[in-house]
């Protein structure tokens, strides 16, 4: 018998998705292993930055008060008392008519209040200096605190850690990093027609591509692929499988199976489980399909066997929920606005997002569906770096035509896209 199934919203299905969450756990990793980890506690300054008044440039610290008169007519001349490098420090205190040779991030000494640039000095004495213009209260010094004051936020919580984070994470001595742990996401594909990888082509199969892709998505988005590698359409040994592996992850995804069908072992293996169906049918081209469950706190993902749709019900369903469990503030893919670079015809009955290839032209962001649109295509994946979201009720879209893009590569992200109007560029 074949099984109705009811087609929810993306928005609706994301919703019901996003209120499963992990358990965080945080985990300790050398400042070199944090790169694109997500902070786990607020980054907090432990001094001032500047820690000291400093020099921004080379040149020589002086008491402004000495060159009140300079001009080039009547030009004052200073005795240098010494040379201070970045790092060293000049102990005595600065006295009338004395400069002290300095360079760029060294602190001031005492007494000094202003620093002539290296460039303005005329001399051609070694212990002398000639100043031709007054120098002012406070010129040319960088000060204590004017960059971060001591335990002022520098970071939040949850954001994610690229260089320049790294930068900060140096700085204020952060040679051991809390971040969120990774979760584990457990990939077994489904299908009495696959192959694996090394294997042949033979008549009738195909190589076992969904639970690579899914894995190298998992690990983009932050989590760990677990492998269980693949099962013919035998119901009882996927519901073994399942069943133990839902004691070492903290979600599962299968491929293939999820239609309806003689074949279609997601509906019968969900049974077997006892779990609770969050959705069967989404109103989406493609994926339509795309099923998820819930057992004791565990979300079970049924992603299609065809790609292209494996692939975007992993980037709606499956990456927001490992974004959440990394403690990310932008769950969802970035969201932007771009051009059509060609005519699509085809109505559409439901929203479609197509993979597509962006360029950038005069500013503008222009796209065109990537290789061939259809659900089985693996080809259209390896170019693409968008997906074209075209909503359901149009009989076509024109060239020119704007339209929202999700940016398939980005690793900041966005708040959930969805029901926001087209922002022209008008």
């Amino acid at each position: 018998m074949v099984e109705v199934r009811r087609p929810i919203s993306i928005s609706d299905a994301v919703s019901r998705v996003m209120n499963y969450e992990f358990n965080q756990a945080i985990d300790y990793v050398p400042l070199l292993e944090s790169d694109l980890r997500f902070l786990a506690e607020d980054l907090l300054a432990d001094h001032d930055v500047p820690p000291f008044n400093r020099a921004p440039y080379d040149g020589y610290a002086i008491r402004s008060e000495d060159t009140s008169q300079a001009s080039r007519q009547n030009p004052t001349r200073l005795h240098v008392v010494g040379d201070i490098g970045a790092g060293s420090l000049y102990t005595d205190d600065l006295e009338n008519g004395q400069a002290v040779r300095i360079m760029t991030g060294a602190q001031m000494p005492s007494q000094s209040d202003a620093v002539v640039m290296l460039e303005e000095i005329h001399t051609n004495e070694a212990d002398m200096v000639t100043i031709i213009r007054p120098h002012h209260h406070n010129e040319n010094i960088s000060f204590q605190g004017e960059d971060t004051k001591k335990d002022q936020v520098l970071i939040e919580k949850g954001a994610i850690i690229h260089p320049g984070t790294v930068a900060l994470l140096a700085t204020f001595g952060y040679d051991i990093v809390p971040v969120f742990r990774k979760p584990r996401i457990g990939i077994l594909a489904t299908g009495s027609e696959l192959l694996d990888v090394h294997e042949p082509l033979q008549p009738g199969k195909i190589r076992n591509s969904n639970a690579y892709m899914a894995a190298s998505q998992v690990k983009r988005a932050g989590g760990i692929p677990v492998m269980y590698g693949k099962l013919p359409d035998e119901l009882d040994a996927c519901v073994d499988v399942v069943t133990d592996a839902l004691q070492e992850v903290d979600a599962m995804i299968t491929t293939g199976g999820a239609s309806v069908g003689d074949y279609d072992l997601v509906p019968q293996l969900v049974e077997r489980l006892h779990a609770t169906t969050l959705f069967n049918k989404v109103a989406m081209r493609p994926g339509s399909v795309t099923t998820v469950a819930e057992k004791d706190g565990q979300l079970i993902y049924g992603l299609s066997g065809n790609p292209g749709a494996c692939y975007v019900g992993f980037e709606l369903f499956v990456r927001p929920l490992i974004r959440k469990a990394l403690g990310a503030r932008d769950l969802h893919l970035k969201r932007s606005i771009g051009v059509l670079d060609s005519d699509y015809p085809k109505p559409n009955p439901y929203t479609r997002l197509i993979r597509g290839v962006a360029l950038e032209r005069e500013g503008v962001q222009y796209v065109k569906p990537s290789g061939l649109d259809k659900s089985s295509s693996v080809i259209a994946l390896g170019e693409a770096d968008v997906l074209i979201v075209l909503p359901a009720g149009s009989k076509g879209y024109k060239r020119g035509e704007e339209v929202n893009l999700l940016d398939l590569h980005d690793q900041k992200g966005s708040q959930w896209p969805w029901d926001i109007p087209i922002v022209s560029y008008k």
